[in-house]
């Protein structure tokens, strides 16, 4: 048997990843021959440890915090989704030399929302929870999606207004601090920060969320997440957790890489067992 191809996830700290499960699982599925593994590199490592795993014959990688941003200056050139995002997840070398980095971050989010939980998104009432770089990336899919409005709410006001205007010519985009939510409540509320890692409750007003009204987390633990359980206190139609993006972007990365299109659900249902396991 030939030499299977490698691939890696690059971050730090990067044990607790999910994607050499995930990716192993899409290769057995697809009868494809790869060894996927970790490298776990600091800011400082993380440049010459990207050039030496392509200069060795890897042929790509994903990247993970806290290595999104920098990995855009490793690329020769971007795709227009890793543009907008301002971040890269997925690297993959160029037969003319250099690497193409992508982002399949937001991909992964829309495809989960709509097919794993059929959310409907064209015309319907949008909020975006946060303005960092999980947002960013969230924002071209969700509006190529044509929702009625989208709104940014962020601790800080003034990201929000500045990422609503950069994106304002692509549809209904307004920004605001939490403090400042009002009106009717949302369709559907993404959370897009950090806080759910860190166990925080965001100081959000109660009204914007209603009984039609689908939360979805971008984070994911083994147990629900503080931002999970806010949104069923409040009586939201259902919340759910990011694990399906995690799965969806990983499967959009391996169709850059291989040219198929695993199929997800058998690996999803896998990774929930597994984290399961883990309680």
């Amino acid at each position: 048997m030939s030499e299977p191809d490698r691939y890696a996830v690059i971050g730090h700290p990067v044990g607790h990843s999910r994607s050499p499960f995930i990716h192993e699982r899409f290769a057995r599925q697809v009868g494809h021959n790869i060894d996927y593994t970790t490298i776990d590199a600091t800011p400082a490592q993380f440049a010459p440890a990207v050039l030496r795993f392509f200069a060795e014959g890897g042929k790509g990688l994903n990247v993970t915090l806290p290595h999104k941003q920098a990995a855009v200056h490793l690329a020769a050139d971007l795709t227009p989704r890793a543009e907008h995002a301002g971040a890269v997840n997925t690297l993959t070398p160029r037969a003319e030399g250099g690497l193409t980095g992508d982002n399949t971050d937001g991909l992964g989010l829309t495809r989960d929302l709509i097919y794993n939980f059929g959310v409907t998104v064209a015309g319907r009432r949008v909020l975006l929870l946060g303005a960092g770089g999980a947002a960013r990336g969230a924002l071209m899919p969700l509006l190529d999606l044509q929702p009625r409005e989208l709104t940014i709410a962020n601790r800080s006001p003034a990201r929000a207004l500045e990422l609503a205007a950069e994106f304002g010519q692509d549809g209904e985009v307004h920004g605001c601090g939490f403090a400042d939510l009002h009106g009717a409540p949302y369709d559907l509320v993404i959370n897009a920060t950090s806080a759910s890692l860190a166990n925080e409750v965001l100081p959000l007003p109660a009204g914007i969320v209603g009984a039609h009204t689908f939360c979805y987390d971008m984070a994911y633990k083994a147990e629900d997440t503080a931002f999970v359980r806010w949104a069923q206190q409040r009586g939201c139609t259902r919340a759910v957790m990011g694990l399906g993006m995690l799965v969806e972007q990983a499967a959009e990365a391996f169709f850059i890489w291989r040219g198929i299109r695993p199929e997800t659900a058998s690996v999803l249902a896998a990774l929930k067992v597994e984290l399961a396991a883990e309680e």
